[in-house]
């Protein structure tokens, strides 16, 4: 009889297996700038971080779901209001505060989805700035952080995460990674589980995944605010590092949401590389056009609109449709191990 082929599924590739032998070098060096890099070296550092965590959550919450948003800088701002309302007037230590940001970011997303999802398309995004805004203004009004001015966080609170000006810049930083590290790890371990097939199938057709059995309501519903949860950690961070809030930087469509947006759609969206390139390619342009003033934002503008007309799928497309490089691999692929003779 002839001979029967079997088959298994398979995902990892070679150049993902180079990927994280290389990613491994990386963290073991970006782990250890504290022995080797300057204060604004690590400053800059910690901003990349959470920029590389708000554009890998954006671009689950977009780029996998077709939730549109931009309006998670109120998740941010939520998230940074918390731990200063915890660290300063609850005597909550700030780093504890950090995960109880995420939870009250993540209980005011619920009655957020329950409004915005109502939404679609255009209509959502639009949506989502607005309430955003609402937020904005509704912490102006609270005298006691500050009102529209904002507030800095006390000395006493700034002391109590550790002894030292250097000691307090490094746990920062670790803190910073490990946020940036999960982040990309729970994305990509969602998107190469159960749930990620849901969400594929979503991107790719929402009637066809809902005639296949996927609620996808629900599945919306929980990836919205599992986003929130993590924004708000970054949030609370991102003003931890700052040690002052105010509503406009707190809720700054512009910073949270905008340059998210950028980074995730020139580096690739839907591809979990895409916003490490986007990032890099960010900071990178930021530094060229530091000195142009005004004409900064719309230089920017210009460089994705060029990306988006050049290279419609990001950057990374580019790159994977050339090589076919997956760093992250979490597409499936029928491999042929061996043969076995039936007779």
């Amino acid at each position: 009889m002839a001979d029967i082929p079997a088959y298994a599924v398979s995902r990892a590739t070679r150049s993902s297996r180079i990927g994280m032998a290389i990613g491994l070098i990386v963290l073991i060096i970006l782990a250890t700038a504290p022995w080797w890099a300057g204060r604004a070296d690590l400053r800059l550092l910690i901003e990349i971080f959470y920029y590389l965590a708000l554009a890998q959550l954006w671009n689950l919450l977009a780029g996998y779901t077709g939730l549109v948003s931009v309006g998670q800088q109120a998740f941010v701002g939520l998230g940074g209001y918390t731990l200063f309302a915890l660290a300063a007037f609850g005597g909550v230590n700030p780093l504890a505060a950090i995960a109880l940001a995420g939870v009250v970011a993540a209980i005011f997303a619920l009655p957020t989805a329950f409004l915005v999802f109502r939404l679609r398309g255009a209509y959502f995004a639009i949506g989502t700035w607005v309430v955003a805004e609402v937020y904005r203004l509704g912490f102006a009004q609270v005298s006691a952080l500050g009102g529209g001015s904002g507030m800095s966080l006390p000395a006493d609170v700034v002391r109590s995460i550790a002894d030292g000006r250097q000691a307090r810049e490094w746990l920062v930083y670790w803190v910073a990674l490990i946020i940036v590290l999960a982040a990309m790890a729970i994305v990509y371990a969602l998107l190469r589980s159960r749930q990620g097939l849901a969400l594929t199938a979503i991107r790719d057709s929402e009637p066809a995944s809902e005639s296949l059995g996927v609620n996808t309501y629900r599945t919306k519903l929980v990836i919205y605010i599992a986003v929130a949860f993590a924004t708000g950690l970054v949030g609370a961070l991102i003003f931890l590092q700052k040690l002052r809030i105010s509503p406009d930087a707190a809720f700054s469509v512009n910073d949270w949401t905008a340059f998210v947006i950028f980074i995730v759609v020139i580096g690739g969206i839907g591809r979990i590389e895409g916003p490490i390139i986007g990032v890099i390619v960010f900071f990178v342009l930021r530094e060229l056009f530091v000195d142009f003033g005004a004409w900064y934002l719309m230089l920017l503008g210009a460089v994705a609109v060029v990306i988006m007309l050049l290279a419609p799928r990001g950057l990374w497309g580019l790159l994977t449709d050339r090589w076919d490089i997956q760093l992250f691999p979490v597409r499936r692929a029928l491999v042929v191990k061996e043969t076995k003779d039936s007779g």
